[in-house]
C-alpha cells in the first residue's frame, strides 16, 4: 500500500511542476474581476514610502481596456557590477524595469503567470528632480522610456494598480 502511495505522490509532482506559479497579480484577477473590469478607472502610484510624506506622490491614471493571465519566462535580471538599484543611471533602471519580473543572480529562471492590465492612460503626474530618476518607472514625463501622452496604451501587473477614488 505505501508503494502505491509513493508511485502516485511521485506521478502528481512532475504534473504540479510542469504548471507555471502564479504571481500575486494572477491571483488578483481570479479573486477580484470586477476591479479590473473593461472601463474602469484606476491608478498606478509611486512615492511616499518616507517618514514625512506617505501618501503617493507620482500617479498614472487610466482606464482598464483589457485584462488577462499570460505566462511569462522570468529570466535574469539585468546587473551592473558594482551597483545597487539605487545608485543605477536612468537608463539602466529602465532596463531593469523593462525586465522585471525577472530573478536574481543563483535563482533558476522559471515560468510564472501574471495577471496584466492594458490602460489608456488619462492624466499623470510625474517626478522631475534628479534624485528621482531610479526610483520607479514614471519620471520627466515618461513611463519607463515611453513619452506619456493622453489616449496611449501601456501593459501593468494588476497589482500595481487601484481602483480611482470616484
Amino acid at each position: 500500500m505505501r508503494i502505491l502511495l509513493v508511485v502516485l505522490v511521485s506521478l502528481t509532482l512532475p504534473a504540479q511542476a510542469a504548471e507555471p506559479a502564479l504571481r500575486p497579480s494572477a491571483t488578483l484577477l481570479f479573486k477580484q474581476p470586477e476591479l479590473l473590469r473593461t472601463g474602469q478607472c484606476v491608478r498606478y502610484e509611486e512615492g511616499g514610502d518616507g517618514w514625512v510624506v506617505t501618501d503617493p506622490v507620482f500617479f498614472l491614471k487610466g482606464e482598464v481596456l483589457a485584462a488577462e493571465v499570460r505566462t511569462r519566462h522570468l529570466g535574469k535580471c539585468p546587473v551592473v557590477p558594482g551597483k545597487t538599484l539605487e545608485h543605477y543611471s536612468r537608463d539602466e533602471f529602465n532596463r531593469h524595469a523593462q525586465a522585471f519580473p525577472c530573478v536574481a543572480e543563483g535563482v533558476a529562471e522559471r515560468d510564472e503567470q501574471s495577471g496584466v492590465v492594458r490602460v489608456r492612460v488619462a492624466d499623470w503626474e510625474t517626478p522631475y528632480a534628479k534624485k528621482a530618476e531610479n526610483a520607479g518607472r514614471l519620471y520627466r514625463g515618461m513611463f519607463i522610456e515611453r513619452k506619456l501622452e493622453k489616449g496611449m496604451e501601456i501593459e501593468l501587473e494588476a497589482d500595481l494598480l487601484r481602483v480611482c477614488d470616484q
